[in-house]
């Protein structure tokens, strides 16, 4: 149980009183399921998510002669790499480096995507996008609004790593969707994976909306799967359902869908339950619809989230179903989450929602009288 418990996934043997551990996975909390590619989307290619962003900006400057990418270290390929070889490509004019400023960078974007251009902006780690956060709430959210249509800064996607790595402590590991989520004017979304990590951001380039696009910065390497090679989007505001359930729904984005799904098998496993997962995909403006059908449909639900608990994007769609699916509930609507503290560097295992406090919460939910 020790081992379960802290270990996850990890096998353990206990030899002469000592616990000996076997295939110990150190690197995530978590098993990335590799999504199965559409056929109808043609030939495919493996990539890791980095290399998917890497291709889908790659298509976009390609197809689209007035995009231009810029922030800290992005000339180089950036810390993460998802730029590499784009300035050998593309030219200085077009992929280059900024000072350090994410309030310039921002406000830069908003000015270039307000003349015509298409900007993409990269924020180095989402920890670091506060300073640019009035840039974003009150400006780029905003231009069109105020200006009743006659401008707007629709063609700027802001890029930024996002949420927990394994040892980012508490300057590179937060989740702070929530705070634009609360914002109308700009689309906020996370995918799972190289192939929506790349339809995703490509939708976001191309949509007339200023969007944020966090990236999962654990599945930048971690994350590896057959990724078409077409250029294809994936609609913003739609949800998908990953499994079909009908006792429990399990509601999640980013790095955490791969924790449900494992869940989800452990529950079918162990307890005989069948639980549905949906990954959210895009935060704002969110699919309330498919949630809402799904939990009208089991009459339980958990969202799960990285970020902390209170005021959590989780506290959105739990109040959303409870309005709309009040009369169909069996059961109160749990959030599994990070805890109400700065996020914690030795204590990270502890802090993160992972598959045994999931599992815990699949019971509760099952057992509640």
């Amino acid at each position: 149980m020790l081992c379960r418990k802290l270990l996850g996934s990890s096998r353990c043997a206990l030899r002469k009183g000592e616990l000996t551990l076997q295939n110990v996975r150190t690197a995530a909390h978590f098993t990335y399921l590799p999504q199965t590619p559409n056929p109808a989307l043609g030939d495919t290619t493996k990539l890791n998510m980095f290399q998917s962003i890497n291709n889908a900006m790659d298509i976009a400057m390609e197809k689209d002669s007035s995009t231009v990418l810029f922030g800290e270290d992005v000339a180089f390929g950036g810390v993460f790499r998802c730029s590499l070889g784009l300035q050998d490509k593309y030219g200085s004019s077009r992929v280059f480096n900024t000072p350090l400023t994410e309030q310039g960078i921002i406000g830069f974007g908003i000015g270039v995507a307000a003349a015509g251009t298409t900007a993409i902006a990269e924020i180095q780690f989402a920890d670091y996008i506060f300073p640019g956060f009035d840039q974003l709430v009150n400006e780029a959210a905003k231009y069109r609004y105020r200006s009743g249509n006659e401008y707007n800064c629709g063609g700027l996607t802001v890029r930024a790593p996002w949420g927990a790595v394994g040892h980012g402590a508490l300057y590179h590991s937060q989740s702070p969707e929530a705070f634009f989520a609360h914002c109308p004017g700009l689309k906020v979304v996370i995918p799972r994976g190289p192939t929506q990590a790349k339809g995703l951001l490509l939708s976001c380039i191309r949509d007339q909306n200023p969007c944020i696009f966090f990236e999962p910065k654990i599945l930048y390497r971690i994350a590896a799967e057959e990724v078409p090679v077409s250029d294809y989007t994936i609609p913003l505001s739609q949800a998908e359902v990953l499994r079909e359930g009908t006792d429990v729904t399990m509601i999640g984005w980013g790095t955490v869908v791969h924790v449900l799904l494992e869940v989800a098998q452990m529950a079918h496993d162990e307890l005989g339950v069948s639980c549905e997962v949906i990954d959210l995909q895009t935060i704002m403006p969110y699919d309330s619809e498919t949630i809402e059908k799904s939990v009208k449909k089991t009459g339980k639900a958990m969202v799960v989230h990285e970020a902390p608990l209170t005021q959590g994007f989780g506290a959105e769609l739990a109040a959303r179903l409870q309005e709309e699916c009040f009369l169909h509930l069996e059961a109160p609507i749990q959030r599994v989450t990070g805890w109400d503290t700065p996020f914690p560097y030795i204590y990270e295992p502890f802090y993160l929602p992972d598959k045994w406090r999931c599992f815990d919460t699949v019971k509760k939910l099952v057992d509640y009288m």
